[in-house]
């Protein structure tokens, strides 16, 4: 482990610690060295790793733990500290964290190394006595995501190490912290559509076969389909085309291939499975073929437990009475949800992905004391299924 960065008086300092790190998709070496930094004086036996193979890999993957008492209870933070490309434009460098007035500017104080920052802070005031703590943080959650979080529960179920529940960092408040946690996620699929025809003149297109024209009738069918009027849950499963491509730099050239790119987010009503099996039987009688990539399942944390003792930090800390919501995109929850039930919650997410990235510091302090409130009550609590 190199020392990198020092240990951090505070939140804030510890934000800035990992924000320094520049970490765009996948994230590896110094910014784990930073979060290892942290948690190993805190008494986490650190475990990090590489996953997989190029194009996707490899990826660094950190899994943390300080075990409690046997037979005590075991709660998990989840995050990432790999971040998206910070693009042009900002007023300062995106890895030179700066404090101007009540925020703290820099790619990744949102989404999600501010998140973490609060999330190592929490545990510093939790007694070790008090239960098993630990950390599953990976560095591509905002790249292809299959070799990190996978990877890291695959390492946690051959080790035993499998919590009663886990709080993933992402930023789901959205006009102030703590008005929305997220109990669930849309799943997601990707369907790559291809057409064949037979390459022609324009002139003579009885001797040619269009695919352009079989591809727009499959599109049009798609487009019309009704998947379903949402449950009480979540919203209704939408499907939209996202690319169109021929390829033809001729005029006066019939192509002899015609491709397409559709996107479904659905709720829990369908399964990637079904839905790409449907695509393919509408894309099959109009001569073409279909390729699904399953991104993930949908899945529902049912309130209860675990969403009370929650919300109830939240209410505590901030007078807010969070909403229970499943909107959004899909985060490394729809793989941690096959491991212990699993809810989101973070800071605003305004500025997430954006040019300016940037974090209330008072909401760091504050999102710092929710965190310590929902441990303290998870480790306590006899059940979240009760």
């Amino acid at each position: 482990m190199s020392q990198t960065a020092p240990l951090a008086a505070s939140v804030i300092d510890l934000a800035e610690a990992l924000i320094a790190c520049p970490s765009v998709t996948p994230a590896t070496g110094m910014v784990f060295d930073c979060l290892e930094e942290q948690l190993a004086p805190l008494g986490f036996d650190v475990t990090r790793f590489a996953a997989g193979d190029a194009p996707d890999g490899p990826v660094e993957n950190l899994f943390a733990v300080r075990r409690g008492p046997q037979g005590s209870r075991h709660f998990a933070f989840a995050g990432h500290l790999d971040v998206v490309p910070p693009g042009e434009g900002w007023t300062t460098a995106p890895f030179l964290p700066e404090r101007r007035g009540e925020l703290l500017y820099g790619r990744g104080a949102v989404d999600m190394k501010g998140s973490i920052a609060a999330m190592v802070a929490a545990v510093r005031e939790i007694p070790v006595d008090t239960g098993t703590i630990s950390f599953i943080i990976t560095g591509d959650e905002e790249g292809p995501a299959r070799h990190g979080t996978v990877a890291l529960i695959e390492l946690m179920r051959e080790r035993g190490e499998i919590p009663d529940m886990c709080l993933v960092g992402e930023p789901t408040s959205v006009n102030r912290l703590g008005d929305m946690m997220k109990i669930g996620r849309r799943g997601s699929v990707n369907i790559f559509l291809d057409v064949d025809g037979t390459q022609g003149h324009v002139a003579y297109p009885h001797l040619a076969d269009n695919p352009v024209t079989k591809l727009i009738t499959m599109l049009a069918e798609l487009n019309d389909l009704a998947l379903d009027d949402g449950t009480d849950w979540f919203q209704a499963s939408n499907l939209e085309i996202t690319d169109l491509t021929v390829g033809n730099p001729a005029h006066n050239v019939i192509p002899a291939q015609a491709a397409a790119r559709i996107s479904i987010r659905f709720n829990d009503l369908h399964t990637g499975a079904e839905l790409g099996e449907r695509v393919a039987a509408i894309a099959e009688k109009h001569g073409g073929t279909a390729r699904p990539i399953v991104s993930g399942e949908a899945f529902l944390t049912q309130p209860g437990a675990f969403s009370t003792l929650l919300a109830d930090a939240i209410r505590a800390e901030t007078g807010v009475e969070p909403e229970l919501s499943t909107s959004g995109g899909t985060s490394d929850a729809r793989f941690l949800k096959d491991l212990c039930p699993v809810i989101e919650f973070g800071l605003c997410n305004a500025t997430m992905h954006k040019r300016d990235e940037a974090v209330a510091i008072a909401d760091l302090d504050t999102l710092t004391r929710i965190y310590q409130r929902v441990i303290a009550a998870a480790l306590a609590a006899p059940s979240v299924n009760s």
